[in-house]
């Protein structure tokens, strides 16, 4: 594979935010590959870009990418991405630190590149290399429905503290999915009565989070949906105690797993993410466990915050049963070879993987290629939104072209 050039430029994220975007240009064609950017970030997430900011990681990028024209890789399989990643690393000894999304663009680049270079589509390249080219099942949309917590503004100064809303659908399509969040999307607007939308394009609204539960449940039932929540509990944990803002309420960490385990019987919660705060393993344990009991049918305790797609965190929630299932964010640790790490640790210990988008989108749809390509049961996006449809777009594509 034969870099004829490498250009880094700015672009903007669906918050109007600059964020950054390569091209590689090779004998091939032209591979581009744009960084999304979080609002509600981990602890343990790899910092985004270089402590001098965006500008700064641009400076490095754009002498990095002057150092790769005309340079030559043999790209055969993920791991080889090792041959860009140590070469990397050299030059940010040097030179100072890319951060994560300006790994995330590189690497994306490249592999797209080496998908291209070897005749087969990114999802394909990845499928082949991790799951044996065994065909690949298509995931299931979790779309934000509803939306609190930091993606949301206030509306008569309140808001939902929990900040997302999910449905769920359970189709033998993904198209059809798809199509079936929509509707659903477009009656719960219905129910709300609200015109407005957060920066995730998931609705607004003043209620509390068991009013929109309710909302969310007419709406399930009518189209066959599961139920979603992404607490992000994290968000509105301070000193020990979970601070309620809409009901104006305080809860310790036993009544928040109280509370939890309530919810979730009561509403038939299908997906419980990050409903402790963030370094709280024992927490999360504790509503795996009570959650399992009190519920007939499964539920999925998600870790997002707890594990920032790092493979030691991952373990560690693992290993003391503090959840079945995970977010992958591949711009949340900066690294695609890290990724496939943790893809492999979660397939051996039965571990439900979601690949997510991030509040601030770009138009570009390798989290969709990544999802398939891995091994992903569910994507979780936006319902609605350009940045959000052209990734659930790009699985519609996909699952066309396997039929």
């Amino acid at each position: 594979m034969f870099i004829k050039e490498a250009n880094p430029s700015f672009v903007k994220n669906s918050r109007g935010e600059r964020s950054i975007q390569i091209e590689i240009i090779t004998y091939e064609g032209r591979f581009k590959v744009s960084a999304p950017s979080g609002k509600s970030k981990g602890k343990s997430e790899v910092a985004s870009y270089n402590s001098k900011g965006i500008g700064q990681s641009m400076k490095i990028l754009k002498t990095f990418c002057l150092k790769l024209k005309h340079k030559n890789f043999i790209i055969k399989k993920v791991d080889d991405l090792k041959q860009i990643t140590e070469l990397m690393h050299r030059f940010e000894a040097r030179f100072g630190k890319f951060g994560g999304n300006v790994n995330y663009v590189i690497e994306g680049a490249f592999l797209k590149a080496a998908a291209s270079d070897n005749g087969k589509e990114l999802w394909e390249f990845i499928n082949d290399d991790v799951n044996n080219g065994l065909k690949p099942k298509m995931p299931m949309p979790v779309g934000n429905c509803i939306g609190g917590g930091l993606h949301s503004k206030t509306i008569k100064g309140k808001k939902p503290d929990f900040q997302e809303f999910l449905l769920i659908p359970n189709e033998k399509t993904f198209s059809k999915a798809v199509t079936v969040n929509l509707r659903a999307y477009g009656f719960a607007k219905k129910l709300l009565k609200t015109r407005k939308r957060n920066d995730e394009n998931a609705w607004m609204t003043n209620k509390s989070n068991e009013e929109v539960l309710e909302i969310l449940k007419a709406v399930a039932k009518r189209y066959k949906l599961k139920i979603g929540l992404d607490i992000a509990a994290s968000t509105f944990y301070n000193k020990g105690y979970y601070r309620y803002k809409n009901k104006d309420l305080i809860r310790d960490k036993v009544d928040q797993s109280d509370y939890i385990e309530k919810i979730a019987k009561k509403f038939n919660i299908f997906y419980i993410e990050d409903g402790m705060q963030e370094e709280d393993f024992s927490g999360f344990k504790e509503i795996l466990d009570r959650v399992s009991k009190a519920k007939k049918s499964k539920t999925l305790i998600v870790g997002d915050d707890l594990t920032t797609t790092n493979l030691k965190l991952v373990r560690r929630a693992v290993e003391s049963k503090a959840i079945n299932a995970l977010i992958i964010k591949p711009n949340q640790i900066g690294s695609i070879l890290e990724v496939k790490k943790v893809v492999e640790f979660c397939k051996k210990n039965n571990i439900v993987m979601i690949f997510s988008h991030r509040s601030g989108e770009t138009m570009d749809n390798i989290l969709a290629d990544y999802c398939v390509g891995f091994g992903g049961q569910f994507i979780k996006t936006g319902i609605f939104g350009r940045e959000r449809l052209i990734k659930l777009k790009r699985i519609m594509d996909i699952e066309k072209s396997l039929r």
